[in-house]
């Protein structure tokens, strides 16, 4: 094999072009995700809806994601289809149905089953998507690949929360908008992105490979430190536009609310994601996850503190959290992609995607209604004990001998 001077490898050869593309297309393709979230205060107001009934246009992604998840985890679509094929198949099908949901639906009766389906063929963007970008990054430099790839996935998922703060569009111009990168994002994956020489293989589909993930320790616990780590994400990603519209020391309008969630989720997100990558390949998988889900679950418990403080403290807090909480989640997918049965890393990184979002759907459903209870100041203590415990998990995981440098 080819070395550099210093006695690393050297790069695959094409690896940075396709590896940019797979990002291109994460950023793209994950652009309908909260397409529905970034105009629900629009669409409470024009459908009448309550606070309860609108949580089903981000829940119902989750639930489709999940389910999606689980028929390819035992199907084993991840190891048994051209990847670069599936994204684009899938990324043409949540394309559509967010095209179909912004040109007809007029309530939750159509909007539900759309989001349902569109979070359905995401999981088989985000996956694959990790998929390929380990076909293409060696393990020395994985963990930075995949820093990029879920750097990519906030930045594509807070997208929507830019239109909207670009100015008072209808709703229907931002699905449409969402609807529309995300076809360039399978036009992309079709026709330019490829599997990388570091693609395993698949052997014959048997359903017992859904669950390896979960029977040998490794794998497990970096499973648990994901599933910790999804029990507070999506919950914040959520419904940080409530708790700012809540609080009393930044007096935001609703494009304000749009600009700063873009900034948290998107932004500093993508800072995060970069700097949790890089750190997992520099001092090793676990010590980078358990720092920043110690990082995060400090600001969960810590949130009530900035409910009325200066809009500066509030920026550099939520910047913080919007790194923190997001830093550790390539690194997971990296462990596992190391730990897991190489013939099978597709389906190995589908479950475990799959398991943590139906997690989200919990925490997403139960925050409101313990905001209800004791208001958004105290609600994010529930978020807390995910990271918390992920980072115990990921402990564990550096003690049976399984973490990479």
């Amino acid at each position: 094999m080819d070395s550099t001077q210093d006695g690393r490898l050297a790069p695959i050869e094409g690896a940075r072009r396709q590896l940019a593309l797979v990002a291109l297309v994460q950023v793209l393709g994950l652009a309908v995700w909260f397409s529905a979230t970034a105009i629900a205060p629009t669409l409470r107001a024009e459908w009448g809806l309550s606070t309860g009934a609108a949580v089903w246009l981000t829940a119902s992604v989750q639930l489709g994601f999940a389910t999606g998840a689980v028929v390819s985890g035992l199907l084993t679509l991840a190891d048994r289809v051209p990847p670069h094929r599936l994204a684009a198949a899938c990324a043409l099908g949540a394309s559509g149905c967010t095209a179909t949901l912004a040109l007809v639906s007029d309530g939750l009766g159509s909007a539900v089953p759309l989001r349902f389906l569109t979070g359905a063929f995401l999981a088989g963007i985000y996956p694959v998507g990790m998929k390929l970008t380990a076909s293409w990054a060696r393990p020395v430099d994985r963990g930075r690949a995949f820093g990029l790839l879920i750097g990519c996935l906030t930045l594509g998922s807070a997208l929507p929360h830019l239109v909207a703060a670009a100015g008072p569009l209808p709703w229907r111009a931002v699905m449409l908008t969402a609807a529309s990168l995300t076809l360039l994002a399978g036009l992309a994956a079709l026709t330019a992105v490829r599997p990388g020489p570091l693609l395993a293989r698949g052997a014959r589909p048997e359903l017992r490979h859904a669950w390896a993930g979960f029977r040998d320790p490794a794998p497990r616990l970096a499973n648990l430190g994901y599933f910790g780590h999804m029990w507070e994400l999506y919950a914040l990603w959520t419904w940080l536009p409530a708790f700012l519209v809540a609080q009393r020391g930044w007096d935001l309008s609703a494009g304000g609310v749009s600009a700063v969630t873009f900034a948290t989720v998107g932004g500093a997100g993508l800072v995060g994601a970069l700097v949790g990558g890089w750190a997992a390949d520099r001092w090793g998988r676990a010590p980078a996850a358990s720092g920043a889900m110690l990082v995060s679950g400090a600001c969960c418990l810590l949130s009530p503190l900035v409910f009325d403080v200066p809009a500066v403290v509030l920026a550099v807090f939520l910047a913080v959290w919007g790194a923190s909480v997001i830093a550790d989640s390539g690194v997971f997918s990296t462990a596992l992609s190391e730990t897991a049965d190489q013939r099978f890393v597709g389906t190995a990184l589908t479950v475990q995607t799959a398991v943590g979002f139906t997690l989200t759907v919990l925490t997403i459903q139960a925050l409101p209604a313990l905001a209800a209870v004791v208001g958004w100041q105290y609600a994010f203590w529930l978020l807390a004990p995910g990271p918390l415990l992920g980072a115990l998990a990921m402990r564990s995981f550096r003690l049976v001998g399984r973490d990479r440098k």
